[in-house]
């Protein structure tokens, strides 16, 4: 295998991931900016680091490589002065400073740091007195003069599945929905062009950050080496679907994608957070995304032999599972063991967000007791880690995790 990526399917052994350790960023979040950066709760950084750190200890105790986001972006961007130049000009223009004094004045506050003190600085967020400025007009003075930073901070990184996600040999670098997080893509953008590890090493990037159409990894799941399940979703659109689709047929093993309509509401924004994959054939979900009726939303699409997309419509979630993973039986295992109030709390903390290291073994939140020993009877190996602060940010292990390499099955 010589592909640098390379991920095809849910539950091959872990061999290498990305995650984003949470920093001060996380400090940045005040109750009254909590709805623009997308957070309904400030987390304790101490105990959240800590839990991070129990988290990457336990990926790499099941022998995964652990890479940090921001060292793989710093060591891209070291490999040549135009690039850093580049980015930085990128990340200023994206964050609303293309020309001007205040575009000068942010970008030499960011020239006298070390690439890594920059890349940190730039996902922390840059405060209004971090940077010496003379306001020039009375719009300078006036403009968000209550609102204390120039540049975002970026909470939601240490949430590394969204901004892009592995498929196969390749991976999408998405354009995501809500303009708080679309910076976080450009990071992944600049390893896979500029990091030796990447670079020249020809891997397809199915789905880019600049279309017209929205797409978040936590809505991307790879059933095996030729299925998809994607989410239509509060944060991934049918459209991105239908165009990863037409870029993915007949350019790689995928032929087939399973699109589920799940409700749009901050407790379901992915699919991941309502249905997982732990095993063969055996899969985590929330109750809530059922119809009364037992039955979920869903279309199946392959290619047509004239290149365009056939799409036909699906509901019995069972039966169609069983069709795409050629298994005989499909074990559902509820979150909350399908209690009417400890699903709805354990779903409120990722209970269905299990990441899988291996087949039939997963990382999950150890808060969420009735979900995990419901697992546990159902023959699946949990490891727990703590989880008081990390799940404040509405997202557990595999929303942590950009897997770059497992095992085939």
């Amino acid at each position: 295998m010589t592909s640098p990526i390379h991920v095809n399917s849910e539950i091959g052994k872990l061999k290498a991931v990305i995650l984003k350790r949470p920093g001060q960023e996380v400090e940045n979040i005040t109750p009254e900016i909590m709805p623009r950066l997308l957070f309904d709760d400030i987390p304790y950084l101490p105990i959240a680091q800590k839990e991070h750190d129990q988290f990457a200890k336990v990926l790499r105790d099941h022998g995964a490589e652990v890479l940090y986001l921001e060292n793989l972006t710093a060591e891209a961007l070291d490999t040549d002065e135009g690039v850093k130049d580049r980015f930085l000009e990128q990340m200023l223009a994206e964050s609303g400073f293309k020309s001007g004094a205040m575009h000068d004045a942010i970008k030499d506050y960011f020239q006298g740091m070390s690439t890594l003190d920059m890349v940190n600085k730039i996902m922390v967020g840059v405060r209004k007195e971090d940077v010496y400025f003379k306001p020039l007009t009375l719009a300078d003075m006036a403009e968000n003069v209550d609102y204390p930073f120039l540049m975002d901070p970026m909470p939601n990184l240490y949430f590394t599945r969204d901004p892009a996600a592995s498929i196969g040999d390749g991976l999408t670098i998405n354009h995501m929905t809500y303009a708080v997080r679309q910076r976080e893509s450009m990071f992944m953008e600049y390893i896979i062009g500029f990091h030796p590890r990447f670079a020249n090493k020809d891997v397809p990037v199915w789905l880019d950050r600049y279309t017209s159409t929205h797409m978040e990894g936590g809505d991307e799941q790879i059933i095996n080496d030729h299925t998809l399940a994607i989410g239509i979703s509060q944060r991934t659109s049918a459209n991105a679907i239908q165009d990863l689709a037409h870029n993915l047929f007949g350019h790689s093993k995928f032929d087939t994608i399973l699109a589920v309509h799940i409700p749009h509401s901050h407790a379901m924004m992915h699919l991941d957070t309502v249905f997982t994959m732990v095993n063969y054939n055996q899969f985590t979900m929330d109750p809530e995304i059922l119809d009364h009726g037992g039955e979920v939303d869903m279309y199946v699409l392959h290619p047509r032999k004239d290149g365009e997309i056939e799409i036909t419509r699906k509901s019995d979630l069972k039966e169609t599972l069983k069709r795409v993973t050629g298994q005989s039986e499909i074990d559902i295992i509820y979150t909350g063991d399908g209690d009417a109030i400890a699903a709805a709390r354990e779903q409120w903390n990722d209970g269905s967000n299990t990441l899988a290291i291996a087949p039939g073994e997963v990382v999950t939140y150890d808060r969420n007791y009735i979900s995990n020993d419901l697992l546990a009877s159902h023959g699946i190996k949990v490891n727990q880690i703590e989880s008081s602060e990390l799940s404040r940010g509405r997202g557990g292990p595999r929303c942590m995790s950009m897997p770059i390499i497992r095992e085939d099955i």
